[in-house]
């Protein structure tokens, strides 16, 4: 007798295969048959008009402190997402000495914006080295299974303390203790190592990373490490800046490694083609045996900005700032005053000393306006500076009172990049690139002013059935990319296809219901934080190793997640 039978649902079943109708059968938290499934079942689940495929894999989050207080692992869990793997972009919190625990608090909010008082009262250390950090995420039962990558700052400043942090350069001795720890840490069950080598990662006090800059003998000794064991991943974000010299130091890291290496790939409006001789280089360095693959989103990764966010167009102006802190309805009263509003819009057209602030804040060409559910692939015309052209104003002042509406909870989108060309063109030609892995949703992140881990449920609505402003893309595709394709670059073997013998992590889904939620604010972080989420819709249920945890958008209370150590 089967444990659980799903009958009658359409397959999509993440090896890219076509679609088709049949049963899935579960038995001891595996898939024991697909097809035309006979016998009984303890439970049967009718699938007649529902998509059944794996359940989501997330290659790349920012669920390092949450993991430690929240079993539910929202917002991905709402999102069908079954597995996530964390520690990406060098930053997270093991190793880490009792010490240098605020310093990796400040570190990881001013990368990922995830509040230190959050982080302080939430945060459970139970560990020092990074096994013991292991053992302590194995303590807890989840509604999904997660798996922790090495980031570089930490161990940086583990192994050389201050003069980690201050960029020094490491010594033969430094460059050892990081490899032996690195090494100690994917033996006992890490995914990887990652690192960021990116100006725009800053500590809460404006420092760069400890990672940023270093040379390219440490890393590859780091990754010889990693490679020593068989196992494992590398995992960075670099400006590219100078294309030649970062791309050299990621063929020395692929090759010191043997292990696969992944980057995050982006399109910057000053430079809309350099995207391109990047994954040119991927390509040569493929065809050399070099296991190397690119990171990219599905849609523009953007911002949203609002009085509720931690950015919009008038946050730098004095006159705001002096009113920054306080309870939201009465910001919009004051700013409804009409001096107020003068000396606000007077402020802000002086840019701020910060170039690229000057560029999110008062770019009003890419900045749009939210109404309802958000639009991610929006026309030129929909902008604030479209609409306020045929008001026939000023794009701040439109801005602004656009600001105050629905009692200043109204939200902008801003595409911060892959949106040079006012559409979604060049996400497809990436997404559809053999060398490229989806990721970037940074979930667990970027609580005031990013809420992309809804990147699972918006890939397939938008790309698969959605998207009118230029070609679709299959959805048996779709499903691969981000269940078996992903599984599969971390050494997940066992996950991410509906066959025999894999895992029963299963999606039913409502397809023609499928949809997300108007991005909104809300407050259940530790200490009363705020974040930035979006829902799911049309997810009839969610399955990890044959358990339903989500039935109709709503937790179970079943717990049968786990810490997935490499292997």
């Amino acid at each position: 007798m089967h444990e659980l039978l799903i009958k009658g649902g359409t397959i999509v079943d993440g090896t890219g295969a076509p679609a088709y109708t049949g049963d899935v059968a579960v038995s001891d938290g595996r898939i024991t048959e697909v097809g035309k499934v006979g016998g009984d079942a303890k439970r049967t689940v009718d699938a007649d008009g529902l998509l059944v495929a794996p359940g989501w894999v997330d290659i790349h989050t920012h669920y390092d402190g949450q993991a430690s207080w929240d079993p539910y692992m929202t917002p991905s869990s709402w999102h069908g997402v079954t597995t996530a793997i964390m520690g990406n972009c060098g930053v997270g919190f093991a190793p880490a000495r009792a010490e240098q625990r605020q310093w990796m608090i400040e570190l990881m909010e001013g990368v990922e914006d995830i509040p230190g008082a959050v982080l302080s009262e939430g945060m459970r250390w139970e560990w020092e080295s990074f096994p013991e950090y292991l053992d302590a995420l194995a303590k807890t039962p989840r509604v999904m299974d997660i798996g922790a990558q090495v980031p570089h700052g930490a161990l940086r400043v583990f192994v050389m303390g201050e003069r980690g942090a201050a960029r020094e350069v490491a010594n033969e001795d430094d460059m050892r203790a990081m490899a032996e720890i690195a090494r100690e840490a994917v033996a006992a069950g890490a995914f990887g190592f990652t690192s960021s080598r990116t100006m725009v990662h800053r500590t809460s006090r404006g420092a760069a990373v400890p990672s940023l800059g270093a040379a390219a003998r440490e890393l590859a000794t780091i990754g010889r490490a990693v490679g020593s064991t068989g196992k494992g991943v590398m995992q960075l974000i670099s400006d590219f800046d100078d294309i030649e010299a970062e791309f050299s130091l990621i063929r020395e890291v692929a090759a010191a490694s043997g292990r696969p290496l992944s980057f995050t790939l982006l399109q910057h409006d000053f430079l809309p083609e350099r995207w391109r001789e990047v994954m040119r280089r991927v390509d040569t360095a493929r065809e050399q045996k070099l296991d190397i693959k690119a990171q990219v989103a599905c849609r523009a990764i953007g911002m949203i900005h609002g009085l509720e966010c931690s950015m919009h167009p008038f946050f730098l102006a004095p006159s705001y700032v002096a009113i920054a802190q306080r309870p939201l309805p009465e910001r919009v009263t004051r700013m409804r005053d009409p001096e107020v509003r003068a000396r606000i819009l007077r402020e802000a057209a002086v840019p701020p000393e910060n170039q690229r602030l000057n560029i999110i804040t008062q770019h009003f060409h890419k900045q749009f306006p939210i109404n309802g559910a958000a639009d991610y692939e929006p026309k030129p015309e929909d902008s604030i500076a479209g609409i306020a052209q045929r008001l026939g104003k000023p794009a701040a002042e439109v801005a602004y009172d656009m600001l105050l509406e629905e009692e200043g909870c109204k939200k902008f989108y801003f595409p911060l990049y892959n949106y040079s060309d006012s559409d979604l063109e060049v996400v497809r030609e990436m997404m559809s690139h053999p060398a490229t892995l989806l990721g970037l949703g940074d979930a667990g992140a970027h609580c005031g002013y990013i809420c992309d881990a809804s990147y699972p449920t918006y890939l397939i609505k938008h790309w698969a059935r959605d998207r009118t402003r230029g070609p679709k893309l299959g959805l048996e595709f779709l499903v691969h990319a981000q269940t078996q394709r992903n599984a599969r670059a971390m050494g997940l073997n066992d996950r991410g296809a509906l066959t025999h013998g894999m895992k029963a992590d299963i999606n039913l889904i409502d397809y023609a219901r499928l949809d997300l939620t108007p991005p909104e604010m809300i407050y259940d972080l530790p200490a009363g934080g705020r974040r930035l989420v979006q829902r799911g819709v049309g997810y009839e249920a969610t399955f990890v190793s044959g358990e339903m945890v989500a039935q109709e958008g709503r937790a179970t209370g079943a717990l049968p997640g786990r810490l997935v150590r490499s292997r």
